[in-house]
């Protein structure tokens, strides 16, 4: 197996690949360059870098304007297909936004209240037009009964209001909306190296997060996020090179963006996959996430580094989980897709701070590990008690994935794995299986670079005098062995 990783000050190494997949986890580790400004500026226009996935699936790319007098308008683009070069209808919204304090339950983040002032729809095709009116006319009010007329031709450009704070209307329940991502937010800066090869020096990169959308379509009306969506970047600030930017910032409700067409990629999936940013889940999860897939016999392992504050520099604890994996199949729900079912057979946890320290040496005996034998910096086998009652961990376990494959403006390869239930269950059956995606995942090494184990550079076990695995320094001579080893890989 392969297993990259740092417990305890050991440096641990793999394979030849293994540098890019370690420099990339100390990167967002050692990430000082990110700064978020408490609380965040927001004038200006924030655009999505891409087409977006929602939960059931909506596809959608995003456009949205913050004046300085606190109004905003923000533009939400709607498409057929996952690709956003089909599209349905538009939606305009204006209103004005209150920034408020800082968030207790989401650290980093910034809690505000809004208003909707007003909210209307632009239809791209008949086809949508009649979809829409239908939705409306069938689940919402008495005041939306006569949306619109049955049979009604679509007029290209039409505007029509759907929400009216003036008149009290609002008929956008059966869309699925609100705008309830505007209640939690946080802005990033960093920089950027330039990329081209004759330049020196680097940009400024401004993203927007802003609150997540619940999983679960019933729940989403009424939810108050506590994690973020794929963030917006600023139109002026943005990674470069960004194709999608400029076409989105471009926009407006009656000329939607038409992403550039891109190949559809096969699913690829062997090798190791590494996070590009500290993610934020829903419940107050900090983590960064490290994966190896073995296509040849189609077994996982996962490493889940866990922490406590939003820029992942307090590590709280370390979960390492391995299984296999099953044949993908085209997902019939969310084009673009594969589906595939996990299962998870063995698990070991590691707490990195007191706090974990207490918790799992408080949990119920046989619940969680060896009852009372949890110490800082020291792996244990959660197997044997089937899991981890304590931090949610089943044993044998299997789950309902949602995967897929794609490539950023740079050409590199990036990994999408099904969202998590916003409610912290398990999508543990095939109605569960996610409709939307995690922040992607980067490969940092390929199949061919993967490594069938992993040994320690500066360590090799004995026994100490109580019979348990010590440590004790490698001769210099085997450290030049395995280093030529690694050379002879490259």
């Amino acid at each position: 197996m392969v297993r990259c990783w740092w417990l305890a000050g050991l440096l641990v190494a793999c394979a030849a690949a293994e540098p890019r997949c370690r420099q990339q986890l100390r990167h967002l580790q050692d990430s000082a360059g990110t700064a978020a400004r408490l609380p965040p500026r927001l004038e200006g226009r924030w655009v999505s870098t891409g087409c977006e996935v929602r939960p059931g699936p909506e596809f959608l790319t995003r456009s949205y304007l913050f004046y300085a007098n606190r109004l905003f308008k923000a533009l939400q683009f709607y498409y057929w297909d996952p690709s956003c070069r089909d599209p349905s209808y538009s939606l305009v919204i204006k209103g004005k936004l209150r920034l408020r304090q800082a968030s207790w339950i989401t650290r980093g983040a910034t809690e505000a209240d809004y208003h909707l002032h007003k909210v209307g729809i632009v239809f791209h095709s008949q086809k949508a037009m009649r979809e829409v009116a239908s939705w409306i006319n069938q689940t919402s009010g008495e005041g939306c009964s006569g949306f619109l007329p049955p049979g009604r031709s679509w007029a290209p450009g039409a505007l029509y209001e759907v929400l009216s704070a003036k008149t009290e209307r609002d008929c956008t329940a059966a869309l699925g909306f609100a705008m309830h991502e505007l209640s939690l937010l946080r802005v990033e800066r960093h920089y950027q190296p330039l990329l081209q090869p004759q330049q020196s020096g680097s940009q400024l990169v401004e993203e927007l997060y802003l609150g997540d959308i619940h999983t679960d379509w019933g729940e989403r009306l009424h939810y108050r996020p506590t994690g973020y969506q794929r963030p917006l970047q600023s139109a002026l600030h943005h990674v470069h090179p960004c194709p999608a930017c400029g076409i989105i910032s471009r926009a407006d409700e009656h000329h939607p963006p038409i992403l550039p067409a891109r190949a559809a990629l096969p699913m690829q999936l062997s090798g190791s996959w590494v996070s590009t940013h500290c993610e934020v889940r829903p419940a107050v999860l900090f983590l960064t996430r490290y994966f190896t897939f073995h296509g040849n016999n189609h077994t996982w392992e996962g490493h889940y580094y866990h922490y406590s504050d939003p820029l992942c520099r307090q590590p709280t604890f370390t979960i390492y989980a391995s299984g296999h994996y099953t044949q993908g199949i085209p997902s019939s729900k969310v084009r673009g897709g594969t589906e595939l079912a996990f299962k998870v057979t063995q698990a070991r946890v590691t707490p990195m701070d007191q706090v974990t320290v207490v918790m799992l040496n408080s949990s119920e005996p046989g619940s969680c590990g060896l009852a009372g034998s949890w110490s800082a910096g020291v792996e244990q086998d959660i197997t044997p008690t089937n899991g981890c009652l304590a931090l949610g961990i089943k044993l044998p376990h299997t789950e309902y994935e949602l995967f897929k494959t794609e490539q950023d403006t740079q050409e590199r390869s990036l990994l999408y794995i099904g969202e998590r239930p916003t409610d912290g269950s398990s999508p543990d059956s095939p109605d569960k299986r996610p409709t939307s995606y995690q922040a992607p995942l980067i490969q940092c090494a390929a199949a061919s670079q993967e490594f069938s184990n992993y040994i320690s550079l500066k360590y090799v076990g004995r026994k100490d005098a109580n019979g348990n695995e010590a440590l004790k320094p490698l001769p210099v001579a085997f450290l030049l062995f395995i280093a030529l080893l690694f050379l002879r890989w490259d």
